[in-house]
């Protein structure tokens, strides 16, 4: 194993992709000559070309179009957005043509393109740039989407949403580029949809995924020098969601909290708690708790910011609420 930076993960899972299979390219702002945004695309120019490494104009709905056409003349395009709030001038391609070609043609075109780029909030860039878009793209049949919390589960996951031939939105953070983890020296790959248990506990179930999952963890070290265990799960793809990795866990420990970087209505802690009181109500304890954003748009202020995400603490809080302590 060795120890890379997240966004070395995924310009390794790209790079490895490229050299397998020349159809694949890289398309999207500074992704050449910058070495990508947030420098995921580091190298990739010097090896492959302006080709197969493409600068493009500022023109989400431009690019992206291009690269679901391309599709239908045989090529696998890797599309970035520079944030996933961008990607919003280029949806009517991703909903309206990626997610719907198979379909529309009688399965005659796959469509095997991935839209990747970075979700959520990331400081203070202030409304329009820290949005999550998780549930807007899972509510789209047709699409997989995929959040990685760490470099092991974004390479290999990448490499696979790469070879898939159904349009992939694939979800980072800017946050975690610089996060640190380890990953084999060989080739690998992960399973679309599948998801996993992080960390083993009896009590109660916390499910999460991306990022915020970092407050999971926190919140289950806190918890652990009083004698509550958690069980935290990490989801790693929302569409297709595994609901069965889930419902096992709660059916062990009969309460679960969901954490989720995103506003409060309608939204994938929403799914899961009506998937789980639909199928194993019998199982809970307690009443599901979820955690949210506050239901307004991300201030610019550090400190109402800081108010606005969901931290460790508001975890403990929704643990122990279930826990009726």
């Amino acid at each position: 194993m060795k120890t890379i930076q997240f966004r070395q993960a995924i310009a390794e899972a790209m790079s490895e992709e490229m050299r397998r299979d020349e159809s694949i390219y890289l398309m999207g702002e500074e992704v050449a000559e910058y070495n990508g945004a947030y420098k995921a695309s580091k190298g990739m120019l010097d090896e492959f070309g302006e080709k197969r490494v493409i600068d493009t104009p500022i023109s989400e709905a431009g690019f992206s179009g291009v690269g679901v056409g391309s599709t239908m003349t045989g090529n696998r395009p890797i599309i970035e957005y520079m944030t996933f709030n961008f990607a919003l001038v280029g949806i009517d391609q991703i909903i309206n043509n990626a997610s719907k070609i198979r379909q529309m043609s009688g399965g005659q075109f796959p469509c095997p393109i991935v839209f990747r780029g970075p979700t959520g909030s990331a400081g203070q860039l202030a409304a329009t740039h820290s949005q999550a878009f998780e549930s807007w793209y899972a509510n789209c049949p047709g699409l997989k989407v995929i959040v990685p919390s760490n470099p092991y589960d974004a390479k290999g996951l990448l490499k696979s949403a790469i070879r898939d031939d159904d349009p992939v939105i694939f979800m980072e953070s800017e946050q975690m580029y610089g996060d640190k983890g380890e990953v084999p020296e060989g080739e690998y790959t992960l399973p679309i949809g599948i998801a996993e248990i992080k960390r083993s506990g009896r009590d109660v179930t916390l499910v999460s995924f991306g990022k915020i999952l970092k407050e999971a963890f926190k919140a289950a070290e806190i918890l652990t020098k009083e004698n509550i265990e958690c069980e935290i799960i990490d989801l790693r793809t929302i569409r297709p969601l595994d609901y069965q990795t889930i419902f096992e866990s709660v059916k062990k420990t009969n309460r679960l909290v969901i954490l989720e970087e995103s506003w409060p209505f309608g939204n994938i802690s929403t799914e899961i708690t009506y998937q789980v009181q639909s199928q194993i109500f019998d199982y809970l304890d307690a009443p599901v708790e979820k955690i949210n954003t506050a239901d307004t748009p991300a201030p610019y202020s550090p400190v109402l910011l800081e108010q606005w995400l969901p931290n460790a603490g508001d975890v403990v809080k929704s643990i122990k609420k279930v826990l009726y302590k």
